[in-house]
């Protein structure tokens, strides 16, 4: 039977960061990676019942540090071994905590790998990012993106956020959208924080209160969203190679992603699902593209 063009592919689990607001430390356990080999032959296996595009998981999913031979495999290098399966043609992964200078050249190196990566900041200021033991500053975090952005200069970014963590205060939360001013996120997801049993942040004495809370996660979402909107608003006119994976409501219409996972859909005479076909954008919708075919 032949799959969705899409998968996802487990490759690591658990997390060793012990972040002050996630339980992910205590429900998954310390981080473990599959062997490449492993990996590889799953990775076969489903290009063989027709997927096109894969994502690697993990909770941590750049710490992967799984068995090649008689040594352990960075996630680049497990990227590259896959990108050697021909008829795989794209490759993503996710959730990715601040990353390596090879992780970052791999985004320049190895062309299936999409030009979308999903990386949570939580935050734009120093003192929360401390207080939620976060390893990485704004300024850490802000030359990362400016690195994969020279590395791969169509690069698009997805991140986390959460508002009102303990201690948060009017200055931090300011710091949080000069953050997202600056990057500009095609897509990004946002929360209120709210307590997780066990974890150090449950505790606090310095809880901020739930209207302050909605408050600022209303004002952020409205700029992101304005960002959103201004990027989907810049693929109209551009010709984007989209990978067909379903039909659509209307007859003859099939609907796609890009390289940046917009939903497109266009009407398309010959074209099969998991084909990847070269799509003109016409318009943009709030959560998908409008698209007329160019050629395969």
């Amino acid at each position: 039977m032949k799959r969705a063009p899409s998968a996802f592919l487990t490759v690591q689990e658990g997390c060793d960061k012990f972040c002050a607001f996630c339980v992910v430390p205590f429900t998954r356990g310390a981080e473990m990676s599959r062997p490449v080999s492993q990996i590889f032959n799953e990775a076969e296996g489903l290009v063989e019942r027709g997927v096109r595009d894969i994502t690697l998981l993990g909770q941590n999913v750049n710490a992967y540090h799984g068995p090649m031979g008689s040594a352990d495999a960075t996630l680049p290098q497990l990227i590259k071994e896959l990108s050697k399966i021909n008829d795989l043609k794209r490759i993503r992964f996710t959730t990715s905590h601040p990353m390596t200078q090879e992780l970052i050249d791999a985004h320049g190196e190895v062309e299936k790998l999409m030009p979308y990566l999903h990386l949570p900041v939580q935050s734009g200021s120093d003192d929360v990012l401390k207080a939620m033991n976060r390893k990485h500053t704004a300024k850490s975090y802000m030359e990362i993106i400016e690195k994969l952005r020279f590395a791969r200069p169509d690069i698009a970014l997805s991140g986390d956020f959460i508002v009102g963590f303990p201690g948060e205060t009017d200055k931090d939360f300011e710091q949080t959208l000069e953050l997202v001013r600056e990057i500009k996120y095609a897509q990004a997801y946002s929360f209120k924080y709210s307590t997780r049993p066990g974890t150090s942040a449950a505790d606090s004495k310095k809880q901020v209160p739930e209207e302050i809370k909605s408050e600022r996660l209303a004002k952020l979402q409205n700029l992101l969203s304005k960002h959103q909107k201004e990027f989907m608003g810049s693929m109209v006119g551009r010709i984007l190679p989209v990978l067909l994976e379903r039909p659509g409501r209307m007859d003859g219409q099939l609907v796609g992603r890009t390289e940046y996972l917009h939903g497109v859909h266009a009407t398309i005479d010959q074209a099969q699902i998991g084909d990847i076909v070269n799509l003109r954008i016409l318009g943009a919708d709030t959560n998908s593209l409008r698209a007329e075919f160019v050629s395969f």
